[in-house]
């Protein structure tokens, strides 16, 4: 019996002895085929330490693949506090070297860490202060390389582009928005060291950083250049409280170009206020449109059928009463009978009250929503203004009159020049955009890509059409005159409003601005350009916005290549105009008969004899009246 419980007992110990042994076994096949690998980098972790290197951000890049936005390799100070054996001495030297006290690099120095970045003081150092702390050849004091944000051109585009702060993280616009793209992976060194923190004589290993993505942008750098020097040329000579200017393709929503005053330098932006730095002015701003808002009222008359611009009249007497208020035409006196068409190329204030009166409010207002405005278009920048449009129902017959001439409501200018391209380009509202793709940086293969976006349809293409006549009329016969290109077929409209504060119009304080269409009759680029209270000048936009515009549209049409559009109206000259005439061909003609023919301009004769064997300029070009045309004569 006692045999029996001894054996009974050293069986329980054996099968406990096997559980125990069967449950190690487990353990050690789950540790080493499972927690393998986490275990692996928990030991790791115990004796290797990471030094990082910042990886670059993506390239921002105009259509044509201009850089806008590079990088520059800087090098950054990272301290090992355990492998420091002066700590004193450390801590003296590297405060001396970048200039700040010895009790603030104490506290980098003596730290209970196993890495510690210096910071702010010891990021992205000059090649003079990086030099200075390699050369003390220091324990534990490493310089590794960080990618600093670079902008070559400045302050161009600076507000669409925005800035990057210390950590290489976007902050504002594009840099902002497109962040997750434009930033890479970050590469290290890896180094060993004891449970101390003492370096081991064992092989670096190095992990490259990977790039971010590049973007290209629909921007050119051509149209932006011509807005940043006209916008400054502005700024010197008017001392405007703000200016900006906008250039949209009507045909896609691209954004060919956005600039505007104030603007900042984003390779110091610590030097700018936040307001400044805040407010993209193209997207952001928002206030009375003035007369530029009358392409929108005479689309919705045009496309009711409520008039003919060229057969239907009306009276101007200088000014018209609606309910209590007397709404003046700009012209003493008014412009007496004239056609509709002429009611826009005058910006007869009286006569867009009546047509705003035949629209009625209902009808008025709808086309507003359909036109965009009171709604932000959703362009791919952050910082969007959406306007303020009345309420119907506290739409009065004052409110109507105003509004059909562009007082009353408060509107932003890429909401005004996707609206007018919608006139333009057959009547699709677009979507405007300024990433024009992503791109993987190696291969160029391309991840994203914007494309056209139709949102609706505003008007038929007839009406379309009919505007494109009338905003072409308006530079050749009205008050846009000063925008005319000989050669070109050029549409626009000026505009004046003035503006508001605290419920009150205030005196002598205007915007003025204008919009360009080129050319007319196949619209490539629309540009609106704004002056918020230009000092020292006549208060018309005709002398202030449109001459400056026409410099720029000078320069569209270089960038794009467009080419000499036949058909367009003639300009109606005034006496201190340049006068452009058709060289005549004489070829072929005696010197005498080409002398009468070239009557209008200087000749300039070369060779001998009595019959003319080549020109230049060719027939049938234009040029300024008095130029020269060169003559080669012969037998």
């Amino acid at each position: 019996m006692f045999i029996k419980k001894i054996n009974m007992r050293m069986k329980i110990v054996l099968l406990i002895f096997l559980f125990c042994f069967l449950l190690v076994v487990l353990r050690v096949f789950y540790v080493q085929v499972f927690d393998y690998k986490k275990l692996s980098h928990l030991a790791s972790d115990l004796w290797s330490r990471n030094l990082p290197i910042e990886a670059p951000r993506g390239l921002i890049l105009d259509r044509n693949g201009v850089v806008l936005a590079d990088n520059l390799t800087t090098t950054s100070l990272v301290l090992i506090p355990n492998q420091i054996n002066n700590k004193e001495e450390v801590s003296e030297k590297l405060a001396e070297i970048l200039g700040v006290s010895k009790e603030e690099m104490d506290k980098h120095v003596y730290k209970k860490t196993s890495m510690e970045r210096v910071h702010p003081e010891g990021r992205r150092l000059s090649y003079e202060i990086a030099d200075k702390i390699e050369a003390l050849h220091f324990d534990g004091v490493y310089l590794v390389k960080e990618a600093k944000r670079y902008y070559p051109y400045g302050n161009l585009l600076s507000h669409t582009l925005g800035y990057v702060g210390i950590d290489n993280q976007g902050l504002s616009g594009l840099e902002l928005q497109y962040n997750s793209y434009l930033t890479g992976e970050a590469g290290a060194i890896r180094y060993f060291s004891d449970a101390k923190g003492n370096k081991l004589s064992l092989s670096d290993i190095y992990t490259q950083p990977q790039n971010g993505m590049n973007i290209q942008l629909t921007i050119d750098i051509n149209i932006q250049k011509s807005l940043e020097r006209e916008l400054s040329n502005v700024v010197d000579m008017f001392n405007p409280d703000m200016a900006l200017a906008l250039v949209m393709d009507p045909n896609t929503g691209e954004i060919l170009g956005m600039a505007s005053r104030p603007d900042y330098d984003p390779n110091h932006y610590q030097d700018y206020s936040q307001e400044v730095l805040s407010r993209n002015l193209p997207i952001w701003a928002s206030y009375e449109p003035g007369s530029t808002q009358k392409i929108i009222t005479t689309s919705a008359v045009v496309e009711e059928k409520l008039i003919d611009l060229e057969k239907d009249t009306f009276y101007d007497g200088g000014s018209v009463q609606v309910d209590t208020a007397r709404i003046k035409c700009w012209k003493a006196g008014g412009h007496g009978a004239q056609t509709f068409l002429q009611v826009l190329q005058n910006s007869c204030n009286p006569g867009f009250v009546k047509m705003g009166q035949m629209l009625g409010k209902e009808k008025l207002f709808s086309y507003l929503d359909l036109f965009g405005f009171g709604e932000k278009t959703g362009i791919d920048l952050n910082g969007e203004g959406k306007g303020i449009i009345f309420p119907l129902n506290r739409v009065g017959n004052i409110e109507l009159a105003t509004t059909a001439f562009g007082q009353g409501i408060s509107v932003t200018p890429i909401q005004q020049v996707r609206a007018i391209s919608a006139t333009v380009n057959g009547g699709s509202l677009l979507k405007p955009y300024v990433l024009k793709a992503i791109e993987e940086p190696e291969t160029g293969n391309v991840l994203l890509e914007n494309k056209k976006k139709v949102v609706r349809q505003t008007i038929s293409k007839e009406t379309s059409k009919t505007m494109r006549m009338a905003l072409e009329s308006v530079v050749a016969l009205g008050g846009g005159k000063a925008a005319y290109i000989d050669g070109y077929r050029i549409g626009g409209k000026t505009g004046t409003a003035q503006k508001v504060q605290n419920g009150a119009y205030l005196v002598n304080n205007y915007i003025m601005s204008f919009v360009g269409i080129v050319p007319s009759n196949d619209p490539k680029a629309v540009l609106y350009i704004a002056i918020d209270n230009p000092k020292n000048t006549a208060l018309l936009s005709s002398y202030t916005t449109t001459p400056i515009a026409r410099r720029i549209l000078l320069d569209i049409i270089d960038a794009l290549k467009i080419e000499k559009q036949p058909g367009g109206l003639e300009k109606d000259y005034i006496w201190s105009d340049k006068v452009y005439y058709q060289v005549p061909n004489v070829i072929g003609k005696t010197k005498k008969e080409a002398t009468q023919l070239l009557e209008k301009f200087q000749v300039e004769y070369s060779g001998s004899g009595d019959i003319v064997l080549s020109q230049s300029p060719m027939s049938d070009e234009r040029i300024e009246e008095g130029a020269t045309v060169k003559l080669l004569l012969g037998s």
